[in-house]
């Protein structure tokens, strides 16, 4: 059966994902992808037994459990199932991963969907978007290798045009090369759009709690799969309804698939330098014409990133901005390095004491 007509193609299956799964369907291993991840365990859609539609398959994720947080089962990624026994025997490679930092004060990064081509990054104009913020979700967006896409989300909160779009244009300065949308799920203002532009692939929503993702997501797929309630009358917010991370098919004709997430309070940096470039791409393009290579924008002579602040080209705030992000990725990366080299002393004294040992025992043979 070619990979075009697979059922599981409306899921994001390809040519690509049949050839790394190739050495497990030897086995007998059939590929399915995880659509939701709970207490070692998942729930998986697999092609039928007949081959003409999918069904959902609980399995124990135990065979593929692993300290390492980056590796863990997440939703979106394909795995290789053994339908017999009910558990995911391997993790297929993922050709994306959105990843934040666990912690300010740790060194782990968590994993947040696997194999997404879009990231629709939420914001609720219940008030004005914190421009940091968005650049942050941004960072972390080009680093994963999807392509970001601003939401900003209940629009019809803000009837008056002029202020729609003076929103809108401080969101996309900051924003270069990046769609950014005004979206209401009230009026169905901008969800076409956006469903025009998640077809055929897969997005994830992303944003803090009462963005209006779970309310979004029900747009999009056209009925009400994602629970959602009422805002808050003190401060316009929603309340804090998704829990797990969701996998949900998009109906046709247009098709794909999208990642629901929780609400993110927290959203550090990991390992995200070319991300910081890219989302940063008007600095960057400044400090190609400073005259020092190395220059840190801060007084130098011939400095093209301060001039252009002093013009008024570039605003203070999102040089700021740029530094704090930097210094944010470079103290992660900093700390990252360290557990790497204390995992590789302990590791290294592991195999030495079991060299020792193994020397000993084998003395101990030859007397």
């Amino acid at each position: 059966m070619s990979t075009t007509a697979h059922p599981l193609a409306p899921y994001g299956w390809d040519e690509g994902f049949a050839d790394s799964h190739a050495p497990f369907a030897a086995r007998g291993l059939v590929p399915g992808r995880i659509v939701r991840v709970d207490r070692g365990h998942c729930d998986a859609v697999v092609a039928s037994a007949d081959g003409t539609g999918v069904r959902t398959v609980r399995a124990d994720a135990a065979p593929v459990a692993t300290g390492d947080p980056l590796r863990i089962m997440c939703t979106g990624d394909w795995a290789a199932l053994d339908l017999t026994s009910g558990h995911v025997r391997a993790l297929l490679p993922r050709r994306t991963a959105f990843v934040r930092s666990t912690s300010s004060k740790r060194s782990d990064g968590q994993i947040l969907a696997a194999n997404v081509d879009r990231a629709v990054i939420a914001f609720a104009l219940t008030a004005d978007p914190d421009l940091g913020r968005v650049e942050r979700f941004l960072a972390l967006a080009w680093e994963s290798g999807a392509e970001p896409v601003v939401a900003l989300t209940k629009a019809d909160l803000v009837p008056d045009a002029d202020t729609l779009a003076h929103l809108l244009a401080d969101t996309r300065a900051v924003a270069p090369g990046v769609r950014v949308l005004a979206v209401s799920s009230a009026t169905g203002e901008g969800v076409g759009e956006l469903a025009a532009l998640l077809a055929g692939g897969t997005g994830v929503l992303l944003g803090q709690s009462g963005a209006g993702k779970s309310t979004l997501a029900n747009a999009l797929v056209g009925e009400d799969v994602q629970d959602v309630q009422a805002i808050r009358d003190r401060d316009g917010k929603g309340r804090h309804t998704t829990t797990t991370r969701n996998l949900l098919p998009l109906p046709l004709p247009g098709g794909g698939v999208l990642i629901d997430t929780p609400g993110l309070r927290g959203v550090g940096l990991w390992d995200a330098s070319s991300g910081v470039a890219r989302t940063f791409s008007d600095v960057e393009s400044l400090a190609a014409s400073c005259r020092f290579h190395d220059c840190g924008h801060d007084g130098e002579p011939g400095c093209a990133v301060a001039a252009a602040v002093a013009s008024g080209e570039l605003g203070h705030r999102r040089l700021e901005s740029y530094r704090k992000l930097q210094r944010e990725n470079a103290r992660i990366a900093a700390r990252t390095d360290a557990r790497l080299r204390s995992e590789m002393r302990r590791e290294w004294k592991r195999r030495q004491a079991e060299g020792a040992w193994a020397a000993e025992r084998k003395r101990g043979r030859l007397r």
